[in-house]
């Protein structure tokens, strides 16, 4: 399909995922919830498919594309991997960790999934009605989340409509996603060492724990979703640690600063970062000129939170 399409806005019912599934077996794309942000889907197999991902997102054909599969013998067939990703699979599967590693000769994928290098990043989602679709299908799918390029990254069904809207067959609305910042991605290299190519609900801390090593420098290379220095742009300037807003500001609050919208007046990094994308496309619908953010710590779920509020300003 190509120009103007309906896009479907279906129920997240049997009947709803029982068309989600026929629209991405002929190759049509529909945009998936899952626990972290909604996904725009698209067979990976079919290379056709996952340029019409690029095409109705206005994507930069060198960032690649996150796999997403049901279960680890599905990702054996796509990578190679060693004990150490074995074992953070086996820890955070299924669930918001992407791993990234080098590519089977005989994967059998659309060669723009991986945006031209050797490496794949996999998943493994954690949200009911993705892991639905998935066992529906039976393919792999490729997923980047459901939006525009550069603009904010999607967590209802409406943030879908409000960039790709005639733009993709179907949305699948499961309401609000319950994480709201996109999976954490980490990098296993050949030689066993690791490293976090973006920050996300799995921390550093955990990743370690489990790998019994500290991270390497992931270098500047984009090997991954997420790496480019503007990403998840709201449209208009923002600013950041901002304790008072200015004349044309919407500021969005969190703890002490309650602003005119806040992640969350008590302080708590998860509840801010489940409504960080919603706080962005609230202040970017407002009628103030400019945005301003108040301070978030820099620890914890915190890295993440900045990690995406840095891009969104730049």
């Amino acid at each position: 399909m190509t120009g103007k399409r309906a896009t479907e806005r279906l129920d997240a019912d049997d009947a709803g995922i029982a068309r989600a599934v026929e629209i991405l077996r002929r190759g049509g794309l529909a945009a998936i919830p899952t626990e972290t942000v909604y996904g725009l889907a698209a067979r990976a197999d079919d290379a056709d498919a996952v340029a019409a991902i690029y095409a109705a997102k206005g994507r930069p054909s060198f960032n690649p594309l996150i796999v997403h599969v049901p279960d680890m013998a599905a990702a054996e067939a796509l990578a190679e991997w060693d004990e150490r990703a074995r074992s953070l699979a086996a820890a955070f599967w299924p669930g918001p960790l992407t791993i990234v590693l080098p590519l089977c000769a005989d994967a059998g994928l659309a060669p723009a999934v991986t945006g031209g290098l050797d490496t794949i990043a996999l998943r493994c989602p954690a949200h009911p009605v993705m892991r639905d679709v998935l066992a529906g299908l039976g393919t792999p799918l490729a997923a980047p989340s459901a939006n525009r390029s550069e603009t904010v990254s999607p967590t209802q069904a409406g943030h879908v409509l409000a960039t790709l809207d005639g733009r993709i067959d179907a949305v699948l609305d499961a309401g609000p996603c319950e994480r709201g910042l996109e999976s954490t991605i980490v990098a296993v290299e050949r030689d066993g060492g690791w490293s976090v190519l973006r920050p996300g609900p799995i921390a550093v801390g955990q990743l370690a724990a489990v790998t019994g090593t500290a991270p390497e420098d992931a270098g500047g290379t984009i090997r991954a979703p997420g790496q480019l220095a503007r990403h998840y742009a709201p449209g208009k300037p923002v600013r950041l640690e901002a304790q008072t807003a200015r004349a044309d500001e919407f500021l969005i609050g969190f703890g002490e600063v309650l602003g005119d919208w806040s992640l969350s007046p008590g302080g708590d990094l998860a509840e801010a970062a489940a409504r960080l994308y919603a706080g962005l496309h609230r202040a970017a619908q407002s009628g103030q000129a400019r945005i301003a953010v108040a301070p978030i710590p820099h620890e914890g779920l915190g890295t993440a939170i900045n990690d995406r509020l840095k891009r969104a300003a730049a």
